[in-house]
């Protein structure tokens, strides 16, 4: 099962996917919001059935949490904290609040690589930004049994279920 991340934000919200081993994160689009939260959920959950119609299943969200570089919530915080508790309820699925501190300009300084274009580069940046909160998430899960025996070259062997965060 692949993982999904989101990069929110009142104008735009950046999606990204995880392969199936749960290895690496990938940006996949941004989508432009002009409305409420609970268009904002509704938006992000045609987003998942299309992934999950174009491959296979998404097993958990998770969701950028944005904090002060101190740690301390923001404004922006419980307005997130509200977005995820909507979206776990409307979905089912187990949603995962990731710490997302300097993940945009993480992400800025990544496509800044390839485009030096900074219009160009601003309409990647929050799916961008979701890639980085996913893979900061992937990497702090111990690995999958799937994603050590593709590694190996083996059988991947079923792995526990993800836990409800």
């Amino acid at each position: 099962m692949r993982v999904v991340g989101i990069d929110f934000g009142n104008r735009r919200i950046g999606i990204a996917v995880s392969d199936a081993t749960g290895t690496l994160a990938r940006p996949v689009l941004t989508l432009d919001v002009r409305g409420d939260a609970a268009h904002a959920v509704a938006l992000v959950g045609d987003a998942i059935v299309t992934l999950e119609r174009d491959d296979e299943p998404v097993g958990a969200i998770v969701v950028g949490l944005p904090r002060r570089l101190d740690g301390s919530a923001n404004a922006q915080t419980p307005i997130v904290e509200a977005f995820a508790a909507r979206l776990r309820q409307q979905s089912g699925r187990t949603v995962v609040l990731q710490d997302e501190r300097l993940t945009s300009h993480q992400a800025d300084q990544l496509l800044a690589v390839r485009e030096r274009d900074w219009r160009v580069r601003k309409q990647k940046l929050d799916a961008a930004a979701a890639a980085v909160i996913l893979q900061e998430y992937l990497d702090a899960r111990p690995p999958s049994p799937s994603a050590t025996a593709a590694q190996e070259g083996g059988n991947p062997e079923p792995g526990p279920p993800l836990s409800r965060g």
